[in-house]
């Protein structure tokens, strides 16, 4: 394949270019990842462990010329950009970890008894796995982020297909994870790259593929959920779209600390040029606190400067903010953004509450540093409006601390449409963690029982197996007897540490 490293969005220079794969390309990558998907999902979670410990690795030890390609084509700046490459490092060895403590596999053993046959259950691999990476991270979900991540630890062989806003980056870490694995004695197929919009269609299409992982925007997931179903054997597509993450203050917390609060919002709606899944798109404040004036204030003394990362990002939020202007809002503040480069104005706009209705421009998600703010009169018209809301990713509420006496009542709106809810934090920022869901209710995502982060996301590339009456030596060996993975099990209903 070859590339152009002409690309720089702060001069505005062409954008960079891979070739795009060919379809007997991918053909042949799709047939290399189902022929080792056997021996990939045979192979015990430390050994694969190990693999993906190497991926790490390389990718630590290729940091700085890693952060140079991607700041050339993101201009998302160094610092950034390095603790996004230590952050995918991490996510690497964190899903690794989970498949071998193993509980993510659901083994469950019954033995013959009385009329009733043995049993065991267990969740396998589901095979080769189409991944479709973000264009915000370009590290932590892209080529080798966590949906890769979690898949190869779950025992899929993954495809990705390369994001166009870093096609460069997409290809070099394409190459650093093929050789890396390599190395390590992975078998050839384990992992592969294609580039191009054809090519990401025909890899959905492939019958091989049993599974398809996506982060981007709703219009996007839609399309690849549509070709997934279409398939002569429809396959699951855990997608993660945009949503407008909903932040509730309370009236204590208003009283208390509205300038805070609104300074907390300007950071995190503008973090990242707003260009983040979780950014907060609607803040909710009582009636009369003056909440739009406050977050204006914010934005105006904060001042955020940033780029987009794509001409098209650019164009649809300014385009966004007209929209939402024409349904009803009105601006408050804008904060323009750098001359250079593909910039928008950093926007917080008001909008009377009555006009955030079902099926409203207002309630969907304008992607880049724009956000509303509403006031509502008491409980019921806040309990109304959050009724009103698409499901969403993240939610949150500022409250006036612990004994907050309309804390419990937003807490429990909120939860019925987001898929993460926070108190006294804003959304924006996603730990890797055992207990992390990072999904939601239509439209958040495709699948609201699946995450992209956290140890559960190992659970979207399995599906579960019940064995009656096979013989010890025949079963997967996370059912057999002596349990030579040594995870976690459920024997006769009784929980069984190893």
């Amino acid at each position: 394949m070859t590339a152009d490293v002409s690309y720089d969005p702060r001069t505005g220079r062409t954008n960079g270019e891979v070739a795009a794969t060919s379809e007997a390309e991918v053909d042949a990558i799709v047939a290399a990842a189902a022929a080792c998907a056997a021996e990939v999902a045979a192979t015990p979670p430390a050994e694969r462990a190990r693999w993906s410990g190497a991926v790490a690795d390389a990718l630590e030890a290729a940091r700085d010329e890693l952060v140079d390609l991607a700041d050339a084509e993101t201009a998302l700046g160094r610092p950034r950009l390095e603790g996004e490459v230590a952050r995918t490092a991490g996510q690497l060895r964190f899903y690794a970890e989970v498949a071998v403590e193993g509980s993510y596999l659901g083994a469950t053993i019954d033995h013959a008894a009385g009329a009733n046959p043995a049993l065991a259950r267990v969740n396998v691999p589901r095979g080769p796995v189409a991944v479709f990476g973000a264009s915000n991270f370009p590290f932590a979900f892209s080529v080798l982020g966590n949906d890769t991540a979690s898949a190869l630890a779950a025992g899929c062989p993954v495809v990705v297909k390369g994001h166009p806003a870093h096609p460069l980056l997409s290809q070099r870490l394409g190459a650093l994870a093929t050789e890396a694995l390599r190395d390590a004695g992975a078998p050839e197929g384990v992992f592969g790259i294609v580039h191009g919009f054809d090519a990401g269609v025909r890899l959905v299409d492939a019958p091989q593929i049993t599974a398809v992982a996506f982060t981007g925007s709703q219009r996007a997931g839609m399309a690849l959920r549509d070709t997934a179903e279409k398939r002569d054997v429809p396959i699951p597509v855990f997608a993660e779209m945009g949503t407008v993450n909903p932040v509730v203050v309370t009236a204590a917390a208003a009283r208390a600390r509205l300038g805070e609060i609104a300074s907390g919002f300007v950071g995190s709606f503008t973090l990242g040029n707003g260009q983040f899944c979780t950014k907060p798109g609607l803040m909710l404040a009582p009636r009369g606190s003056g909440a739009a004036d406050a977050v204006a204030a914010a934005l105006r003394d904060a001042s955020p400067q940033g780029w987009s990362l794509t001409q098209g990002i650019a164009d649809a939020a300014r385009t966004g903010v007209g929209e939402l202007v024409d349904a009803g809002a009105e601006v408050v503040a804008q904060v323009d953004g750098p001359d250079a480069g593909w910039s928008v104005a950093s926007t917080v706009l008001s909008v009377p509450l009555d006009a955030l209705e079902p099926g409203s421009r207002l309630l969907e998600e304008c992607f880049g540093p724009v956000a509303l703010v509403a006031e509502y009169d008491d409980a019921d018209a806040l309990a109304r409006t959050v009724a009103a809301l698409q499901g969403t990713l993240a939610a949150a509420v500022m409250a006036d601390g612990e004994a907050d006496p309309d804390l419990p009542g937003v807490l429990a709106e909120l939860t019925t449409k987001a898929g993460r809810v926070t108190v006294g934090d804003f959304p924006t920022g996603v730990a890797y963690t055992w207990a992390q869901h990072h999904g939601g209710p239509w439209p958040a995502t495709s699948d609201p029982t699946a995450t992209s982060v956290g140890a559960a996301a190992l659970t979207r590339f399995t599906r579960p197996v019940s064995y009656q009456s096979v013989p010890d030596a025949a079963l997967p060996a996370p059912v057999r007897e002596d349990n030579p993975w040594g995870i976690p099990r459920r024997v006769d209903g009784r929980l069984v540490l190893p």
